[in-house]
């Protein structure tokens, strides 16, 4: 396994241009609205907000997918939209990404997800989520399992994503029969699991939490151990519940300001500190995290290369204030530069 060489982390994200990565999950639609504030409403103790400009970007999965695309990859979009006019929008995103999305489907009884944000220069002053958590309906499971399956079994892509937000597209047997039809071809699988949707699912080749994520997972309440070694030895038997009940192949644990821990096939685990220089905003650093393991293990089954490559691109988009992404260019100079 590579173990930090900046030039062989290099050599593999160099390999991400052309991978094929389909990805399945809860599409979202981020809304900015850019303004200024010079004083408090008369008519309640609120900042008044002077307009200056609105914008929109992929989130959610679809920021996923963003994040793959600009490091290298090739994607093709799987989940649920509104027929509404920010489900056309959204679409329209994922097109100037050249992401395939002809496999979306449009359910009229619900709205695309829209997370709108009212911003004073950097700071994030409200957050207004316009969304249905009601699970969707098993016709349209059907639907994007009969366009999902062909697709691995003609092997046109190299890996899947499952982005699990919660939002109510994933079902226990809707994710399993997923995991399944890759395993039967080969085809490695990913998954940003989320607590609120519990599952038990077997096959993954990784799974991604954040710490207290990986606790809810184990049903289990976080460390109250006042030592860092008490701390990650509970940590590595969270790991193990959740390895054993979901039979993981990869378990890679975001930890925040102290980097990411994975723990591997052989029980192993490995720390990488963290990259980051800056930290102005965390929002999407999770989604670039999965895009970046994502590419790595397609182009070569090396975890820890995949975590430390992961690390780095984490690094750097958390120095970037919104839903932001990281290029493969960014990438390869901060590993010239380390």
């Amino acid at each position: 396994m590579n173990s930090g060489n900046p030039e062989k982390l290099a050599q593999l994200v160099r390999k991400f241009k052309g991978r094929r990565i389909a990805v399945v999950g809860d599409l979202m639609l981020d809304a900015y609205t850019w303004g200024k504030v010079s004083r408090i409403s008369p008519e309640a103790p609120v900042p008044v907000v002077q307009i200056t400009r609105r914008s929109y970007c992929l989130g959610g999965a679809a920021n996923v997918m963003r994040n793959l695309v600009t490091l290298g990859g090739t994607v093709t979009a799987f989940g649920v939209v509104g027929n509404d006019p920010n489900g056309e929008k959204l679409k329209e995103q994922l097109a100037e990404y050249g992401i395939e999305h002809s496999g979306l489907v449009s359910d009229p009884a619900r709205p695309t997800t829209l997370k709108q944000r009212v911003m004073a220069g950097a700071q994030q002053l409200l957050r207004l989520d316009d969304e249905l958590l009601e699970p969707v309906a098993d016709s349209i499971r059907e639907k994007l399992l009969d366009s999902i399956v062909p697709l691995l079994e003609q092997r046109r892509v190299d890996a899947l994503v499952l982005e699990d937000y919660a939002k109510g597209l994933f079902s226990e047997s809707f994710a399993q029969a997923l995991i399944d039809a890759a395993n039967r071809v080969g085809v490695m699988v990913a998954l940003d699991p989320n607590p609120k949707n519990p599952m038990r699912l077997h096959g993954l080749t990784i799974m991604k939490p954040n710490r207290a994520e990986a606790y809810a997972l184990a049903s289990l309440s976080p460390a109250q151990t006042a030592s860092e070694e008490g701390r990650m030895e509970e940590l590595a038997h969270v790991a193990a519940l959740i390895r054993r009940e979901w039979q993981v192949r990869y378990l890679l644990i975001s930890l925040a300001e102290q980097g990411m821990a994975l723990f591997t096939d052989d029980t192993r685990c490995t720390i990488i500190p963290t990259r980051a220089k800056e930290v102005f905003d965390v929002s999407g650093a999770g989604d670039t995290v999965i895009a970046a393991c994502t590419l790595t293990l397609a182009a070569e089954d090396d975890p820890v290369a995949s975590a430390e490559i992961a690390n780095y691109a984490a690094g750097i988009v958390v120095g970037k204030l919104g839903t932001a992404t990281v290029s493969a260019d960014e990438l390869l100079a901060e590993l010239a530069d380390n």
